[in-house]
């Protein structure tokens, strides 16, 4: 498996294979597990796969070509998040670890001043929560009922990030949830 990040071009030459591959399967764990076609062409009108704060890649291997889309967002904001969608063929064999270290490498390599890179995912896709771990990413929320469903009850969207510094070194630095003194507890009577 050898993945490469190739900017595509959401407003000319790569306009159609992007709103083929959005549209013609289907994406689970996504707010829009089904983007229309009307859909993407409204958000790539509106900047969404390119402008300053957009980005976007081709995700491919080079036995199979174009396997899935990365686009970057909030760019400006000091701490990137990430859209990562896979094709269906390719999910659930090491292509989605192999693409989250691919992303987190370009970003850190090519944006220096970025100290922070930050991803969500819904609290069910346990495929991508387990990628986020083995990866070095850190969980760092857990947001209840903030994930809508389509046709469902809305779920927890957990989020993880990884600091520049555990970039560089491999180390990771674990989020102290217990931060806050313990009351002591005294019997009332």
């Amino acid at each position: 498996m050898s993945l490469r990040l190739t900017r595509l071009d959401p407003g000319g030459c790569d306009r159609e294979a992007l709103i083929e591959f959005l549209t013609t399967d289907v994406f689970p764990h996504h707010t829009q597990s089904r983007p229309t076609v009307a859909a993407v062409e409204r958000r790539i009108a509106e900047g969404a796969y390119r402008d300053d704060d957009n980005d976007t890649y081709w995700i491919e291997d080079s036995a199979y070509g174009r396997i899935g889309v990365l686009r970057y967002e909030d760019l400006e904001d000091g701490a990137p998040l990430f859209d990562l969608r896979l094709a269906s063929g390719y999910r659930g064999q090491g292509y989605g670890a192999e693409a989250l270290r691919a992303a987190t490498d370009h970003l850190f390599t090519t944006m220096p001043d970025v100290t922070r890179f930050e991803g969500q995912t819904r609290e069910d896709n346990l495929a991508m929560r387990r990628i986020f771990v083995s990866c070095g990413w850190v969980k760092e929320a857990h947001y209840r009922e903030a994930w809508p469903v389509e046709g469902g009850d809305p779920v927890a969207s957990v989020g993880y990030g990884i600091l520049r510094r555990d970039w560089d070194t491999g180390r990771v630095t674990h989020v102290d949830w217990d931060d806050l003194p313990t009351p002591s507890r005294h019997s009332g009577g």
